[in-house]
C-alpha cells in the first residue's frame, strides 16, 4: 500500500517524463507545422517528426519521438539519484559533488542515442556547462552558472527538489535557487525555484490547479512572476488545449527573448535579465490551468503547442501528476514510454519519496530543538 507521499512522487515523475517522451517529436515546431506533419492535433505517442532522424540539421543524432525520453527525464532521474546518495537537502555543491559526476561517471542506456553511454553525450550545451565549470574550471558552485545561456536547463530536472519538499513551497524555493546556482542564472535560475516551489505545493493534499498557480506567483520575482501572472490570465479564458496556442503565445511574447521563430534566435536571446521569463513554466502553468488539473490534457496542451515541447509538457506533467497521484497518469503512456526508453518510470517516485521521509524526521526534529532554543533563549535572563 503506497502513502500519499509515495502515490503523489511517483504520478509526478511519472507525469514529468510523459510529457517530456511525447513532447519531443513535436519540440522546436510551430502548431501549424505539429498538424502538418502529423495529420491532426498530437493525441499520444508519435513518431519522428523527421523521419530522417539521423540525418536531420541541425538536431541530428537524436531520435525524438516513438516515446523516447529526452535529456529532461535523463536529467531528472540523475537528480534523483544524488538525493538517493546524500539523503538530505541539496546545494550547489552537491551538484558540484554528485551531479557532475553522475553526468560524467556511469553509463546509462540513452533513448536518443540507442545505446549505452554518459549522460554528458546528450545533454545540451547549456547543461555540458556544469561539467566545463565545475570539473574542470573549478568555479565556485554557488556562481558557476554565471555566464551560461539563459534557459529552462536547471528547471526541466527540477521536480524532485518540489517532492522532497512536500508541503512546503518556500524551502522548495529557497533549496532550488541554491541548487540552480550551479547551472544557471537570472531568470533560468528563478524558473528552477518557481517550478519547485508549485510541484512542493501540488504534492500538498488539497492543492488544486489554482493554488499551484498562486503559489508560483507568490515566490517569484521579477519578469517570471509577471509572465505567470499574464500567461495565467489569459488561460482562464481559453476553453481548452486545442484553443491555448494562439493566445498563450502572443501573451508571452513580451517577456520571452526567443522569438518567433524559435530555431533561429537572434543574439538578444537567453540573456540575463530582470523584465524577462523562460517560456516553459509560464506555459506548463497556465496548461495546467487550462485542463483543469488532468495529465492528459495538460501534456497533450503542451506537446501540441511546439517550440520547447518536451519540457512544457514534462513541466505540466510533473504538476499534473502530483495532484493526481500516479493513477491520474495515463497508464498506457507510462507502459510504453517505459518500454521505449528501457526505463522504470515508477522507481524514482518511489526511491524519492523514502528520502523524503526521512529528510521531514531530520527537519522536524531540528525544528524541535530550534523552537527549544528559542524558548530558552525567550525566558526573562537571570531567572
Amino acid at each position: 500500500m503506497l502513502t500519499v507521499l509515495a502515490d503523489r512522487a511517483v504520478g509526478c515523475l511519472t507525469g514529468a517524463a510523459v510529457g517530456d517522451a511525447l513532447g519531443g517529436a513535436t519540440e522546436g515546431w510551430t502548431p501549424a507545422a505539429i498538424r502538418e506533419r502529423y495529420g491532426d492535433w498530437v493525441t499520444g505517442i508519435v513518431g519522428p517528426f523527421n523521419t530522417d532522424w539521423r540525418n536531420a540539421r541541425p538536431i541530428a543524432p537524436y531520435h525524438k519521438g516513438d516515446g523516447h525520453v529526452t535529456d529532461d527525464t535523463l536529467m531528472t532521474h540523475a537528480l534523483v539519484r544524488v538525493y538517493q546518495r546524500v539523503r538530505g537537502h541539496l546545494d550547489a555543491y552537491a551538484v558540484a559533488e554528485h551531479l557532475v559526476a553522475e553526468m560524467v561517471s556511469d553509463r546509462h542506456w540513452i533513448p536518443e542515442l540507442e545505446r549505452d553511454d554518459l549522460l554528458l553525450s546528450r545533454v545540451f550545451l547549456a547543461e555540458k556547462w556544469l561539467v566545463l565549470r565545475l570539473r574542470y574550471g573549478h568555479v565556485d558552485p554557488r556562481e558557476a552558472g554565471v555566464g551560461n545561456i539563459v534557459n529552462c536547463g536547471a528547471a526541466m530536472y527540477s521536480a524532485p527538489i518540489g517532492v522532497v519538499n512536500a508541503g512546503d513551497p518556500d524551502r522548495a524555493y529557497a533549496e532550488a535557487i541554491d541548487v540552480a546556482g550551479a547551472h544557471q542564472s537570472s531568470y533560468g535560475r528563478e524558473a528552477a525555484g518557481v517550478f519547485a516551489a508549485a510541484v512542493a505545493e501540488a504534492m500538498r493534499p488539497g492543492a488544486d490547479p489554482e493554488s499551484v498557480v498562486a503559489t508560483a506567483i507568490r515566490v517569484a520575482h521579477d519578469g517570471t512572476r509577471a509572465a505567470i501572472e499574464a500567461v495565467c490570465a489569459t488561460a482562464r479564458d481559453v476553453p481548452q488545449w486545442t484553443d491555448a496556442a494562439e493566445p498563450l503565445r502572443r501573451t508571452m511574447s513580451a517577456y520571452d527573448t526567443v522569438g518567433e521563430d524559435y530555431r533561429d534566435q537572434g543574439l538578444g536571446a537567453r540573456r540575463p535579465s530582470r523584465l524577462h521569463a523562460i517560456e516553459e513554466l509560464p506555459m506548463a502553468l497556465a496548461m495546467l490551468l487550462i485542463a483543469r488539473g488532468d495529465v492528459r490534457d495538460t501534456v497533450l496542451g503542451g506537446v501540441n503547442y511546439g517550440r520547447d515541447a518536451d519540457s512544457i509538457a514534462s513541466m505540466g506533467g510533473a504538476l499534473a501528476g502530483a495532484l493526481g497521484g500516479s493513477a491520474a497518469v495515463p497508464q498506457e503512456w507510462v507502459k510504453d514510454v517505459s518500454a521505449a526508453s528501457r526505463l522504470d518510470l515508477a522507481a524514482p517516485g518511489l526511491a524519492l519519496a523514502e528520502v523524503a521521509a526521512e529528510v521531514h524526521a531530520r527537519d522536524l526534529a531540528a525544528r524541535r530543538d530550534h523552537e527549544a532554543a528559542f524558548a530558552a533563549l525567550s525566558a526573562e535572563a537571570g531567572a
